[in-house]
């Protein structure tokens, strides 16, 4: 038995042949389209062919035969849905469609990732977020595994990881002391740190790094009353009076600013910060549109933050993001680096 021969349709033969059926005249459907009647009429008999048997009763007036009647609902239906994926690809390449895909340590999830993607939704409605907070160890683990496409992760970080992903912006942010108006260390406003491990009660002692600071860790072990709890918790704990503890800045910003926390100085302790960066996979193929937005929207709110440096400009953002992934060598010659400003003395666990 012959098999079947393949049938060749294009777009171009439904189109004339939905505008045929449409107007009722291949007359008046060439002049919609914009095209002579030869061309029209080829396209339909091209079509019949493809078919198998003719789609119009020709004479003073056209008319669908049965053939045609049992094809013109498939038809516009593959003409709509064409246009649709049409529509939804240009929407896609010019960034207002498609799926975000990111993963942020918890502790930037609400200060930096969530206005910079509401940003995000208000301008490109039609977008599609799958956004994910969690420990550092957590979100490393989502992008090498491709679940999602950027990450925002404390930097810089294992050197397998590290050969395995390419920095587009690298994030700055202070480490502080903060307790409750009314707690002892608050009221002194500026303490020592010997002050600060006997007054703490008890000293909460925060995972900001894949490791504990050793700062934070020689407090905690002179205290003697150390609670080693994850930033969420703790937040709550000295919100409700108990303990002091030091968290990232912009996890707090907005319980300093309202007065629901205080800052609180220490004399002999040297400035702490806790540095980040947004990176993806290492690959020689550029961002998808919308993750380069999501990225310039990110590092917009960052330098509102003071996490990036003022004199950073944001093309070089842009740059970052539109281009292929360097290799491990050609990152370690010439990274990727929004924000360089002068370093404490203090070293990273």
């Amino acid at each position: 038995m012959a098999s079947p021969q393949p049938t060749h349709l294009d777009l171009d033969q439904l189109v004339a042949f939905e505008r045929v059926a449409r107007e009722g005249s291949f007359t008046r459907a060439a002049l919609a389209l914009g095209l002579g009647q030869p061309a029209v009429s080829a396209r339909i008999h091209a079509l019949e062919a493809a078919v198998g048997g003719a789609l119009f009763r020709r004479g003073r007036r056209i008319a669908l035969t049965p053939v045609g009647e049992a094809f013109l609902a498939t038809a516009r239906r593959v003409v709509e849905v064409l246009g649709e994926g049409l529509e939804a690809a240009r929407l896609t390449q010019a960034g207002r469609r498609g799926r975000l895909r990111l993963a942020a340590l918890g502790s930037l999830a609400g200060g930096l990732v969530a206005p910079a993607v509401g940003d995000l939704i208000r301008a490109r409605p039609e977008a599609e977020c799958a956004l994910k907070a969690a420990a550092h160890e957590q979100v490393v683990q989502l992008l090498l595994d491709d679940v999602v496409e950027l990450a925002l992760i404390t930097w810089p970080c294992r050197e397998s990881v590290m050969a395995s992903v390419t920095p587009l912006l690298v994030f700055h942010e202070p480490v502080v002391l903060v307790a409750h108006p009314e707690h002892l260390l608050a009221r002194r406003g500026v303490v020592a740190a010997a002050d600060l491990a006997r007054w703490a009660r008890p000293l909460l002692r925060l995972r900001w790094w894949p490791a504990h600071h050793p700062e934070i860790t020689r407090l905690a072990d002179a205290s003697g009353t150390s609670v080693d709890v994850p930033m969420e918790i703790a937040r709550d704990l000295v919100l409700h009076g108990i303990g002091a503890g030091f968290f990232t800045r912009t996890y707090i910003a907005a319980d300093l600013a309202e007065g629901r926390l205080k800052e609180i100085g220490v004399r002999d302790l040297p400035p702490l910060f806790r540095d980040s960066a947004l990176v993806r996979r290492a690959r020689p193929v550029p961002l998808s549109p919308l993750a380069a937005h999501a990225a310039e929207r990110i590092h917009a709110h960052a330098r509102r933050l003071g996490l990036v440096s003022d004199g950073s400009p944001a093309r070089r953002t842009r740059r970052a993001v539109s281009s292929p992934g360097r290799g491990p060598r050609e990152r370690q010659r010439a990274p990727v680096r929004v924000s360089s400003p002068r370093r404490p003395s203090v070293r990273r666990g």
